[in-house]
């Protein structure tokens, strides 16, 4: 418990100085484009390689497992729908970004500890978590909502495709699903998710990075415990956000 009271204090810490103001906004302007590219465009490629094979695979199992002539033929469109919208386009694939995103912002920064480069702009003066971190976490949070819907829209053409190429669901059924009883809602919920959950991923990979200290398997150690404290705190975050947001 001492460690855990210990690790939050640095972390509110840290934090404290990541939200300073930049000493010079003209430098953050001239990373923030960088990290956009670095943690947003980068990422989109297993955002969607991921999103259309799950939207595939739900609208197959869907289908095959609520075989019932009670229930109506739209029914496997709706459920697609609804997951990739409430769970696996704010949650799911936040956790999977945890992995590739995280463990890059814990390696980055934490390389730069352990090689001194972050003492070098303390003896400069420059705030370095501001100047390290503050990039990171706006690019990743302006860039996760992006993310998100295109996992949506992805997922759900994964899904027409199985009824386009296979005779498991007829596409008209599909569409008749996907449409019936929308909530926009839904959607302004799963983006209200992902940022909280951006800011947890580049901020507690930044913490991890930051406090590196050693040699090169402490990197490794800081990338893997900023990789499974931030999926424990997506996950806690997604139980909180929807009793707060869907109850």
């Amino acid at each position: 418990m001492t460690n855990l009271f210990k690790q939050i204090g640095e972390y509110s810490l840290l934090m404290k100085r990541v939200f300073n103001r930049p000493d010079s906004w003209k430098m953050f302007f001239r990373q923030l484009p960088k990290e956009l590219e670095k943690l947003g465009l980068q990422s989109l490629p297993i955002v969607i390689i991921i999103s259309v094979f799950i939207g595939a695979i739900m609208t197959i199992q869907t289908k095959l497992n609520t075989e019932n002539p009670l229930l109506p033929t739209y029914s496997t469109g709706l459920v697609t729908r609804d997951t990739l919208l409430l769970e696996f386009s704010s949650t799911i694939l936040c956790l999977i970004l945890a992995g590739k995103v995280g463990s890059n912002i814990a390696s980055e920064i934490g390389t730069m500890r352990i090689t001194e480069q972050i003492d070098a702009l303390e003896i400069m003066g420059v705030n370095s978590a501001n100047y390290l971190i503050l990039p990171k976490v706006a690019a990743f949070v302006l860039m996760m909502p992006f993310l998100v819907i295109i996992s949506m829209a992805v997922g759900l053409i994964g899904g027409y495709c199985v009824g386009l190429f296979t005779d498991i669901i007829s596409t008209a059924d599909y569409l008749l699903g996907i449409q019936y009883a929308f909530i926009p809602y839904y959607v302004f919920y799963a983006i209200v998710k992902s940022l909280v959950f951006a800011f947890i991923i580049s901020s507690v990979a930044s913490y991890y990075g930051y406090f590196a200290y050693g040699g090169a398997l402490d990197v490794g150690k800081a990338s893997t415990n900023a990789v499974v404290n931030g999926s424990i705190l997506i996950l806690f975050f997604n139980l909180l956000l929807t009793n707060l947001m869907l109850t």
